[in-house]
Formats: C-alpha cells, sequence, structure tokens
C-alpha cells in the first residue's frame, strides 16, 4: 500500500508554503542556522553542573555515596582533637574576688579615720597620699591573677600579657587563703613607685590586706581567651580520600563530616574540569560537532527537504534550543534553591515539550528523532538520575506523539499531556518496584512533580504554537480546523454571494476529503482547501451553472471565447481574494492547480464549430487554464473530485456504472493531457482514488422513497406527522 514516509513527508510539505523568499534560500543564513545550533550544543555540553549527592544534616542516608575523585577535605573533628590537645596543658586561672577587695577597701577607709596606729607606721604620709595608695593597690589587686606554671609558659609563649600573674593554684575555692610575703611585695612594688609614694605609705598599706585572708574565684573569662588564642594557632586538619572510597553507607546517619566530605569533593570536581583550557574546550566542541553531523546526515537521507528550507531548519533548531533552555533554567533553579528540591524533583519532564511542538508543526518521524536526539543529550548534560530521566523522558514523549498525530484543537494539548503523565505514572510505578521501594514517599513525589511538568508543557505548547504557526508560516491541522469555520468573512460572503457555489465546494470538499484519506493524504487539508477553491466565483457568480437560475444563459449573450476568459478569470481573481484575506498560501496553491492547465473544452468546442472546425483559426492557449499543474497529491484529488462531481450533474441516471464510466472518461482525458505529471499520484492510488470518488457519490445520489399524498384531515383531527427518511 502506502509508504508511511512518503505520507509523512508529504504532509509536512503542506504544512510550510512553497513560496521560498530570500531568507528560505539564502546560504549564509543556512550557515548562520548551523553555527547557532552547533554553539547550542557546545554550551549545554561544555557547561554541565557537577551532580553530587545532597545529604541533609542528621538525616538518615537513602544510599551509599562513593567518592568519586581523590580530595582532601576539612576535617573538623581531627582538627578539634588537634585544638583539645594543644590546650591539655591550660589550666584554671583564678582572681581575687571583686566583692572582697571593695570590702576590705572599705574597711581600710574607716580604719584610717579610726584607728590612728597608721601614723605610726607613715608620719609622713597624709590622707590625701593614703588614699591615692589605695586606689593604686585597689586596681592592682583586681588585675591580680593566680595560675600554674604551665599555664603562665603558655602566656609568654603566645606573648599575651602577663604581668600581675602569680604561680600559685588554691586546694579549695571555699576557703580562705593567706599569700605569702613575696606575692604581696610583688603586688607592693607594682602598686606603689618610689617617686610617688612613701615607704610609710607602702608599708601601712600592705600590712592591712596582708594579714588578711582572702578568696579567690575563677577567672573564667581570661581562660577562655587563652584557650581561643592558643586554638587559633592550631592548623586546621585536611584528610585525604581516595576516590572509590565509600563516603556514606546506606542507612546511616549523616553527620557535619559527611556533608562536610562531599562539599569538598563537588569543588574538586569542578576544579578539575578546567572548562576554560584548550583541550577541553577543544573536547566539547568535537563532541558538538559530531553530534551536528549527525543530525546532518539523519535529515540528508530521510528529510533533505528539511536541510534545503532555512524556514523549516530554523523552526527545528528553535524548537531544539527552547527545550535546552527550559530544561538548563529547571536544572540551575532545583541546584540553587535552599530547600534541596533537586532530591525532590528526580525525574522532570522536558522531553514531551518537544515532541508535542515538532509533532504538531512538522511531523512524527522528524518528532521521534529529535525527541530520542534531545533525549540523549539531557541526559548526559543534566544532573538528574540518568536512567529513570531517560525512560521517563522517552516514554512520555513517545506517547505525546502517538496522540498528538490527530491533533485538531488547541485544548487537546491538555489531553494529550494528560496521556503523556498516565504513561509516567507507569514508568514511575515500574522504576519504583526494581528498586523495591514501592511504598516510598518519593512515589507520590515522582507523580506529582511529572503531573505539574506535563501541565506545565500543555499550557507553553498552547501559548507557543500559534506564535511559531505565524511567524513560520505553518498550517497544521489546527490551523485548518479554524478556516473550516462557516463564520470566515470568505465562506460567509460565499454563501451569500455564490450559493451554488458554496454548496459545490462542500460537496467537493468531502468527496476529497474521503478519497485523500483512501490514498494515505491529508484529508482535512482538502476538506478545508476546497471550500476556498473557487472563491474567485464570488466576482461574477452569474456566469457558472451552478449560481444561475432558471431563464436566460447569460453566456448566450457572449462569444464562445470570451466566455471562457470569464470562467478561466476565476482562478486569477480567486487568488487575489486569498491574497487580500490573507489566506495560507497552501490554499492559494489549490486555487491554481485546481483546474491546472486543462483545456475549457465546452467553450473550445463551441468556437471550433464557429469557425467550422479549422483548428488553425484557433488559439487553444486561449481556452486554456494558466495552471500550474497539481503539484501534490491533494491538489490532484481537488481536480478529479472537482470535475467529477460537476461532470455527474449532467447524467440523467446516477449509478455505480455510469459514474465509473464518467470517471474512467475524465482520469484518461486529464492523464493524457499531463495534468498528473508533476503530483506524486501512482497509478494504484489513482485506482482508489476514483472507487472511492464513486461511491462516495452513489451514497449521495441516492433514491428516496415517495411518500403518498396526504388525505385532507377531517375537522377536529390531527395532521398526521411524517418521518423524513
Amino acid at each position: 500500500m502506502n509508504d508511511r514516509t512518503s505520507e509523512l513527508t508529504n504532509n509536512t510539505e503542506l504544512k510550510f508554503s512553497r513560496e521560498q523568499g530570500f531568507f528560505d534560500k539564502s546560504f549564509s543564513i543556512r550557515v548562520l542556522i548551523a553555527v547557532v545550533f552547533v554553539l547550542s550544543l557546545f554550551l549545554i555540553l561544555h557547561f554541565r553542573e557537577v551532580r553530587v549527592e545532597v545529604l541533609e544534616f542528621n538525616s538518615i542516608a537513602p544510599r551509599y555515596v562513593v567518592a568519586q575523585v581523590d580530595f582532601d577535605f576539612l576535617d573538623e573533628e581531627a582538627t578539634i582533637l588537634l585544638k583539645q590537645e594543644a590546650t591539655r596543658d591550660v589550666g584554671r586561672i583564678y582572681s581575687l574576688s571583686e566583692r572582697e577587695i571593695r570590702q576590705r577597701r572599705t574597711d581600710f577607709e574607716n580604719y584610717l579615720t579610726v584607728n590612728q596606729e597608721w601614723r605610726k607606721l607613715a608620719p609622713e604620709s597624709t590622707f590625701e597620699e593614703m588614699y591615692r595608695g589605695i586606689d593604686a593597690f585597689d586596681k592592682e589587686l583586681t588585675q591580680v591573677r593566680f595560675t600554674d606554671p604551665r599555664t603562665l609558659q603558655k602566656l609568654r609563649e603566645l606573648k599575651m600579657p602577663f604581668n600581675g600573674y602569680y604561680i600559685y593554684t588554691p586546694a579549695d575555692l571555699h576557703a580562705e587563703v593567706f599569700f605569702p610575703k613575696q606575692v604581696w611585695d610583688s603586688i607592693a612594688k607594682a602598686a606603689f613607685s618610689a617617686d610617688q609614694f612613701h615607704m610609710g605609705t607602702r608599708a601601712a598599706i600592705l600590712g592591712y590586706f596582708q594579714t588578711k585572708g582572702w578568696l579567690l574565684e575563677e577567672d573564667t573569662n581570661t581562660q577562655r581567651n587563652l584557650i581561643r588564642r592558643i586554638q587559633s594557632k592550631v592548623a586546621d586538619k585536611y584528610t585525604r580520600v581516595k576516590a572509590g572510597s565509600r563516603i556514606i553507607d546506606q542507612g546511616e546517619k549523616v553527620t557535619a563530616r559527611h556533608v562536610a566530605m562531599i562539599q569538598a569533593m563537588t569543588k574538586v570536581m569542578s576544579e578539575e574540569r578546567n572548562l576554560w583550557h584548550p583541550l577541553t574546550l577543544l573536547g566539547s566542541l568535537c563532541l558538538s560537532l559530531l553530534l551536528a553531523a549527525i543530525c546532518i546526515g539523519y535529515f540528508r537521507i530521510n528529510h533533505p527537504q528539511i536541510l534545503y528550507s532555512n524556514r523549516k531548519l530554523f523552526l527545528l533548531v528553535s524548537v531544539i534550543i527552547i527545550t535546552f533552555l527550559f530544561a538548563k533554567a529547571t536544572e540551575l533553579f532545583l541546584l540553587t534553591t535552599k530547600s534541596n528540591m533537586i532530591d525532590a524533583v528526580r525525574y522532570p519532564l522536558f522531553i514531551p515539550f518537544a515532541a508535542i511542538l515538532l509533532c504538531s508543526l512538522m511531523n512524527s518521524n522528524i518528532a521521534t528523532f529529535v525527541s530520542g536526539f534531545i533525549a540523549i543529550i539531557l541526559t548526559i548534560t543534566l544532573v538528574f538520575e540518568r536512567q529513570g530521566f531517560m525512560i521517563m523522558n522517552l516514554a512520555a514523549a513517545v506517547v505525546a506523539i502517538l496522540s498528538t498525530r490527530s491533533l485538531r484543537q488547541r485544548k487537546e494539548v491538555f489531553i494529550v499531556c494528560a496521556k503523556a503523565w498516565l504513561c509516567s505514572i507507569l514508568v514511575i510505578f515500574s522504576l519504583n518496584l526494581s528498586e523495591n521501594s514501592l511504598w516510598h514517599i518519593s512515589v507520590l513525589t515522582d507523580i506529582l512533580v511529572s503531573a505539574i511538568f506535563m501541565l506545565i508543557t500543555a499550557v507553553t505548547a498552547v501559548g507557543l504554537l500559534p506564535l511559531l504557526e505565524s511567524t513560520f508560516k505553518i498550517m497544521t491541522d489546527v490551523t485548518l480546523m479554524e478556516y473550516m469555520d462557516p463564520n470566515n468573512d470568505l465562506l460567509r460572503r460565499l454563501t451569500i454571494e455564490a450559493p451554488g457555489t458554496y454548496q459545490h465546494s462542500v460537496v467537493v470538499g468531502n468527496l476529497a476529503e474521503g478519497a485523500a484519506l483512501a490514498v494515505g493524504a491529508n484529508g482535512l487539508f482538502c476538506r478545508v482547501a476546497t471550500l476556498y477553491h473557487d472563491i474567485g466565483k464570488m466576482i461574477t457568480p452569474q456566469y457558472f451553472t451552478e449560481n444561475q437560475l432558471s431563464g436566460m444563459n447569460i453566456h448566450q449573450l457572449l462569444t464562445p471565447q470570451e466566455s471562457a476568459q470569464v470562467i478561466i478569470a476565476h482562478v486569477s481573481e480567486g487568488v487575489a481574494l486569498a491574497r487580500k484575506a490573507g489566506l495560507p498560501e497552501q490554499f492559494i496553491d489549490i486555487i491554481k492547480e485546481h483546474h491546472g492547465t486543462t483545456l475549457v473544452y465546452y467553450f473550445y468546442h463551441k468556437q471550433l464549430e464557429k469557425v467550422g472546425g479549422d483548428k488553425s483559426q484557433i488559439d487553444q492557449r486561449d481556452f486554456r487554464y494558466a495552471g500550474p499543474k497539481p503539484r501534490s497529491k491533494e491538489s490532484a484529488i481537488i481536480m478529479i473530485a472537482d470535475s467529477l462531481e460537476a461532470a455527474s450533474r449532467s447524467l440523467d441516471k446516477i449509478t455505480e456504472d455510469t459514474l465509473m464510466e464518467l470517471a474512467n472518461r475524465l482520469i484518461k482525458d486529464k492523464a493524457e493531457d499531463g495534468q498528473f505529471d508533476n503530483c506524486l499520484l501512482t497509478f494504484e492510488e489513482l485506482a482508489m482514488v476514483k472507487a472511492t470518488l464513486v461511491k462516495t457519490l452513489v451514497a449521495y445520489g441516492h433514491a428516496r422513497v415517495k411518500y403518498p399524498t396526504q388525505e385532507p384531515k377531517a375537522s377536529g383531527e390531527s395532521a398526521p406527522v411524517v418521518v423524513d427518511a
């Protein structure tokens, strides 16, 4: 029967106008499109994100993680141990109780005023000097610290202030301490300078305070500062991890050490890629050129018309680039979000978007190849789980392609996406069954995520399809359905100004649709294009038989040559009306081709009779349509259906035999006239077209049962209801 590939090729060609402008034919633009395609491949292949298993602190690892490269990571646990070891020799630091120092000062001031014994020790000192002395001594006491020798040595090594530190460690903090004379002498020496205080002042103050017992308290602030300074001098500990070493086991609790290891491995992997190294750039470029060459080879063998039409090529590249951008933007969003959504979105669906667009705008073969090509590219470049991502996307894309082939309304895109989603649910269950995790929460998450992506795909596709159709002047089945609307301005005018022509067009459209479907051509296109094929008759509708009322034939007032010119003119006038109304170029091709270069034989024969049968006196070109001849299956089918429907009205009796005889004669005449030389119809297909047209016309011309005459009804009786069969 029919070659499926040639059928798809034919349908694809119908979606694009044959008219080629500068953009469509320019070799420079073709090269530019190729450069853009290779560049897009290079960018997505070269700037790949590094995906490492993301583990949340204190969570349970869903699977084991293995080091992919050698790396060093900041081992905080080891660093903490080193810092603890460095501060092991640091002892406690003590100070005098500030409350007790204030109390002792108050007692001493009272002693100065009440007891005059101090004058014997300091006969030269005044009250003012004694108060200055107690201020200095008080200040020094608050700065006094006691610790062990090792701690004091640490202070010296770190070059921290150690003046006022004394080696002393109390046995019990709750018991009063009496310091030896050497300690008090050191305190007094630091507090009293010889040029500011008399020796008596020093002796009186020191004699009072050194006889008292003192309570010590731990100076935690100073201890912490010392420990912090010591630890800051300890270098961070980096631990080496070899490639292939297991970082964490499945089911193990994630610690800060695990998180640090994974972060360090990610950083090293990113650095090792060295994106701007000449060899790395060259490798990505070579891979891009190789993949582009594979695509060119496929289209050169299977769809060469794509490579020789910049409009088709640019559309194809545009859909691929849009899909790449959609996928890359989603990946970056998921990687940069702080909520760790990358773990929830395991199998995002990107390929069905490109599949729906290309299947609707071009054909299913191209959509299938490009879907597989994009799936391979995205699988090796994106950070998602590879096996599940590829299976999910390819399965959903295939279902979308199979469903989009019959797309007639834009809202049906949502039905297509729903079917693809149902397929993805089956894939999700299959993948989880293979992993023995059917009842895991991730199953519900995957189903919800796939539903969200298919909804985004449907909304985006519905929004982009009209834009791409108008930009690239593509005629899809959805566009055809819109042009079939009877409220279209041209069709409404046709029904009013040339009702006979409209009825003829409707019948021919139905005939052509059935014949086209029989041979695998585009039946919907035949049906819709035929509605407009005779719009040129609106200019002079009264010159055409189907619009003439009973009475005089206007052609009786014209010569045969004039009548022929009026009839032939409906083609050029139809083209003018179609261009003014903005009809697709494919419809205009049908208007031009539906008569081809055939002869207006009726008026040619009349002219021949007028000149006595002398053909030399007639220029046959004056009685021929300008053409061109049909260049597609659809155009040839419409030509045959148009001729057969018009000729069948001249038959006295419509039967299958009379119609078959008429069809044979018409097709034979047109074939001998060379009208089918440029179309793709084979002899087998012509026979199928003829059989289908005859069968349909017989059904249209079936006889009806004659109903008996209704008897007059008696008074008060209701009329019987007659049901038309």
